[in-house]
């Protein structure tokens, strides 16, 4: 082989946001869950990680960098699955480039691994699962979609169940993004990990009538990573051991039977209970770990009336829905604390009353991180979500709306909405009396839909690394 030449793989790699949680490991260093999770992947039109990895006999050491930034490659999770994505790499050929490369040479040739997040890297929004995800089909990420990288790059022949095996070492949410549509990382038994991998459950035009909408409360890096916190409410959280070994099996199932049947009421229900339960167990870990704030709980606040309200009105059993609200906001620390409604008699009357007569519009989910992630039953529910939203929360007075709605943007004509001044036209939603607004509060809202898994990108304008080099543009 030649000194000067140099091979590379770009992949697109989405994120995913868990509907039924994954929080806590059996085995640190292989990633084992203590249970199932299920997840929704985000189309990657909107959130992706773009990873490109190069291996040349140039190189000196393997080298990677995240959005320009060189990290370091010496932990231990990196190292793991550079191991055993070099353990299943084949032998590659380039004919027109006079390049080939045996399988016992990647064990001496050295990695350049690029990647570019399009969104926050560590406030709750599964990031790390899209870089890990597409290092393995190249070898030019690292992470999910490094994995995803790697494997195209080295030729390996595994499947995507197989690879999530690997792509988990990196990071556990990772496994999931290998899938488009809706999958289940199953915890598996063996010690060795070997079942504990992702498989789809469906894919990504099962439910194409579902818009989801993320309020970004903050892009900042957590107090407490995911890493430490799971560490430590496995070590002092009892709501954990009784979550993992009595509430996920049957929520899973329950889940799994929501999506195939595109349940949106039971959907929704089990999403809300589980995001309620995971903030519960962080609260239950000592010390406890505070994900969300007060704008979070606003936002919870705002789903409950809509739904406690949206379809009611005046019919509800008190006279005024300024008693009602009041009644929700005490709620709240009932539904974020314990991960369930209160069970005081006269409330829990009103809630059966109210949960029959109305049509849920609006599942709530949050990952370790203060983001909600809102998914709407269809675009009509979407808009009148995103009404509400922007009323309470609207873009500071510098801030155009074009800048702070993402992703998806045709949501915008949906709901009536063109620019600030309609924003600032809009009147208070009918459930709530309040008008009180929270401008500054959310830096950005991204609007998207179930998408694709990874792809490889053969546009080499938009790969990340030098051709010549293999360092970064």
């Amino acid at each position: 082989m030649g000194e000067k030449w140099v091979l590379m793989k770009t992949a697109q790699t989405p994120t995913n946001i868990a509907v039924i949680k994954y929080w806590g490991k059996r085995d640190e260093t292989l990633i084992l869950p203590v249970n199932d999770s299920i997840s929704v992947t985000l189309d990657p039109a909107h959130l992706c990680t773009t990873t490109t990895v190069a291996v040349s006999p140039a190189f000196q050491q393997d080298r990677m960098w995240l959005n320009g930034k060189e990290m370091s490659l010496s932990g231990g999770r990196y190292q793991n699955c550079l191991r055993e994505i070099r353990k299943r790499a084949r032998e590659v050929e380039d004919k027109e480039r006079g390049i080939k490369i045996e399988k016992k040479d990647w064990e001496k040739l050295h990695l350049h691994i690029a990647s570019y997040n399009n969104f926050p890297t560590a406030a709750g929004l599964a990031s790390s699962a899209a870089g890990f995800a597409c290092l393995v089909y190249r070898t030019n990420g690292f992470g999910f979609d490094a994995v995803f990288a790697l494997a195209k790059l080295m030729n390996v022949s595994e499947d995507e169940s197989q690879l999530s095996a690997i792509s988990r070492q990196g990071s556990g949410s990772a496994c999931r993004s290998l899938f488009g549509g809706f999958v289940k990382w199953i915890m598996g038994k063996e010690d060795d990990g070997s079942d504990s991998l992702a498989v789809q459950l469906v894919d990504e035009k099962h439910w194409e009538d579902l818009f989801i909408i993320i309020a970004v409360v903050s892009s900042r890096q957590k107090e407490t990573s995911s890493t430490s916190g799971m560490r430590e409410s496995v070590e002092t959280s009892s709501l954990l051991q009784h979550r993992a070994k009595e509430v996920v099996p049957k929520r899973t199932i329950q889940m799994e039977e929501a999506i195939q049947n595109r349940d949106f009421a039971s959907f929704a229900k089990l999403a809300c209970a589980d995001s309620n339960q995971f903030h519960a167990v962080c609260l239950d870990t000592l010390p406890p770990i505070f994900y969300m704030n007060d704008t979070s709980h606003r936002q919870v606040l705002i789903y409950i009336c809509w739904f406690l309200l949206g379809d009611v009105g005046e019919k509800n059993m008190y006279k005024t829905k300024e008693v009602l609200i009041e009644m929700v906001k005490s709620w709240l620390w009932d539904i974020v604390v314990l991960g369930s409604i209160p069970v005081k008699s006269r409330d829990m009357n009103l809630w059966r009353t109210t949960s029959q007569k109305s049509v849920i519009e609006v599942a709530y989910t949050f990952d370790a991180g203060p983001n909600a992630v809102l998914i709407a039953r269809d675009r009509k529910a979407a808009a009148q979500l995103i009404q509400r939203l922007l009323f309470y929360f609207p873009p500071k007075s510098d801030t155009d709306l074009d800048s702070y709605l993402l992703g998806d943007k045709t949501i915008l004509k949906d709901a009536g909405l063109e620019g600030l001044k309609d924003v600032e036209a809009l009147s208070p939603p009918p459930e709530n009396g309040s008008a009180q607004k929270y401008p500054g509060d959310v830096s950005d809202f991204i609007c998207t839909r179930p998408g694709k898994g990874p792809i490889l990108l053969s546009n080499d304008k938009l790969a990340l690394l030098e051709p010549e080099t293999g360092l970064p543009k």
